[in-house]
């Protein structure tokens, strides 16, 4: 879920040492997708021929060509190796949004090498977590709420056919932070910075000293968000703006996550150039000495820091990805057992509507929680399933509410209306609510005339208690915080749209998380699975676009793979 986020690292040279850390990602809730699966066509004779003279010369073949005949069906076990089964250049194990993305690229950018890619969904739905609801007037989501528009989530936007259909939020908006009971805006440039009142000349000073170097040095082990934090910008910016914003972008501890994991790319800065400032120029200078290939002409300029959506919400995306991609995605397809046979290439056996399908490809990504993929893999690598089995997922609900505009306190209006892109609430404030967006004020057409649509978020690792309350408990619990920042106390109660629990909603990317990922890596090569990739959130971020760019980068993965090993 996208959460009060501020603007992309991707613009280092605009933003301030303490804008850098705080405008880097816009997730509540991470699109991770989901577990399922596909069927297989047969392939044509002329391609079995072709197949048969590249396993003659020991060199497995990519068939350019797109078969159109079903899989047989089996009894329960994977067909016999090579005998009546198909071939395809990839699987891709979940159809959210990382799954489809995946097989977008693969199909766009690298056609040549993956010309058969299918995908494989066990829900009856693609999309994974991105839920859009549209009912009596009103459009909310309940799982990720927008994106950051980078140019890897607007090449996959215009690839999809949905340039007209995206909507921008106004890069002006005020983003809050709640502290000593009144809503503070967070500076949103840095001519901002002198005159924010979120933080003390203090806590200014300290932070910009830090920023240059003046603070201790590295302690030589993984250090946690708050550990980075509190020694390089001071205790302000963490208790004020970095442990919100850690609650809003992983619904996470940040005395637990990691920062090298987390906020990678700030992380890098301090490595690469001695302190924040440091690496910030350094990144800069070495961007200017690099030549960059000319910007795709069809995609759209953004203004500022702004976040994006779609006229008819998230769910357009994964639907126009699925549309393009036709029969290659087939929904209600659970994947029971992933096996790899003597010629190199895997079996995937699945369960469907139609019964036990048995599939060959020459690669697989998985993009399932990692808690899925952990049991698929078990029998083939039980590091790499010990590995994976060790993320932590807390819960998240998503509180869709509405109210009267005469709702809204007075002093939380700009020019007589809700305006900006939402709050973030400290734990150290007295409310459970993690953060609340202004969804009406964000996006066009999300409410009636009238009214203000609030999504809301509860729960996280701090709060996973959420799961034993009600739907009306959690609507509860919201309207109460609201009524002490937002709302006016005697207002009617709001109309409660809808109410989405999460039991297992973001991975956490705690301490050692990417010591994780590459032993779960390490595992699978070290034991001959070459050609089975993980993808998904918990690999490139939580993010939605940062499911979108881990989804180019695996595709350039299997790609890479993939032209070693074809047929010329």
């Amino acid at each position: 879920m996208p959460a009060i986020a501020m603007a992309s690292l991707t613009d280092l040279p605009s933003l301030s040492p303490t804008q850098t850390l705080v405008h880097s990602n816009t997730s509540f809730i991470s699109s991770r997708t989901c577990f399922v699966c596909p069927i297989i066509p047969f392939p044509s004779r002329s391609q079995l021929n072709r197949r048969i003279a590249c396993i003659r010369s020991n060199v497995r073949c990519s068939i350019a060509e797109e078969s159109t005949v079903s899989p047989e069906k089996t009894s329960g076990q994977p067909n016999s190796a090579g005998k009546d089964s198909t071939s395809v250049d990839c699987v891709v194990v979940g159809g959210g949004i990382s799954g489809l993305c995946i097989a977008q690229a693969l199909s766009t950018k690298h056609a040549n090498a993956a010309a058969n890619v299918i995908v494989t969904e066990a829900r009856d739905r693609v999309g994974g977590n991105i839920t859009t609801i549209e009912r009596d007037g009103y459009l909310w989501e309940e799982g990720p709420n927008s994106f950051q528009p980078s140019d890897p989530m607007l090449t996959m936007v215009v690839d999809s056919g949905l340039k007209d259909d995206l909507v921008l939020g106004d890069p002006n908006a005020p983003r809050f932070v709640l502290w000593n009971g009144k809503l503070r805006p967070v500076p949103s440039k840095p001519t901002d910075l002198p005159f924010f009142d979120l933080m003390s000349i203090g806590g200014k000073l300290r932070a910009g000293f830090g920023a240059i170097g003046l603070r201790p040095p590295p302690p030589g082990h993984e250090e946690s968000v708050e550990e980075f934090v509190r020694r390089n910008l001071g205790d302000e910016v963490f208790e004020r703006l970095i442990e919100p914003f850690c609650s809003g972008v992983y619904a996470g501890d940040p005395s637990k996550l990691s920062m090298k994991a987390a906020f990678g790319r700030v992380w890098r800065l301090e490595q690469n150039g001695g302190s924040i400032i440091g690496g910030t120029f350094k990144a800069i200078q070495e961007r200017n000495k690099t030549s960059k290939p000319p910007r795709d002409p069809r995609l759209p300029k953004p203004k500022g820091q702004t976040v994006g959506s779609f006229r008819k919400g998230l769910t357009m995306l994964p639907e126009a990805i699925s549309a393009r991609l036709g029969n290659k995605v087939k929904l209600s397809w659970k994947l029971s057992s992933i096996s790899k046979l003597d010629s190199g290439e895997y079996s995937l056996t699945y369960e469907t509507p139609e019964g036990v399908v048995s599939v060959r490809s020459k690669t697989v990504v998985m993009t399932i929680p990692s808690y899925v993929a952990s049991s698929i893999l078990r029998p083939l690598s039980t590091a790499a399933a010990d590995a994976l089995s060790k993320f932590y997922y807390p819960p998240v609900a998503a509180v869709s509410i509405s109210y009267p505009k005469e709702a809204i306190r007075t002093e939380c209006l700009i020019d007589g209306e809700l305006k900006g892109f939402g709050q973030l609430h400290p734990r150290t404030q007295g409310v459970e609510t993690l953060g609340t967006i202004y969804s009406s004020s964000l996006f066009p057409n999300r409410a009636p005339p009238g009214r203000i649509l609030l999504l809301n978020y509860i729960g996280g690792a701090t709060n996973p208690g959420i799961l034993s309350k009600t739907h009306s408990e959690l609507v509860e619990a919201v309207d109460r915080d609201l009524r002490k920042i937002l709302i006016n106390p005697n207002a009617k109660d709001p109309l409660a749209l809808g109410v989405r629990v999460w039991p297992q909603a973001i991975p956490q990317f705690l301490i050692g998380h990417l010591d994780l990922v590459d032993a779960a890596n390490a595992a699978l090569k070290n034991t001959g699975y070459e050609g089975l990739f993980l993808g998904g959130n918990y690999v490139s971020g939580v993010a939605l676009g940062r499911c979108v760019e881990g989804a180019y980068e695996v595709a350039a993965e299997v790609n890479d793979f993939l032209s070693q090993r074809v047929c010329k």
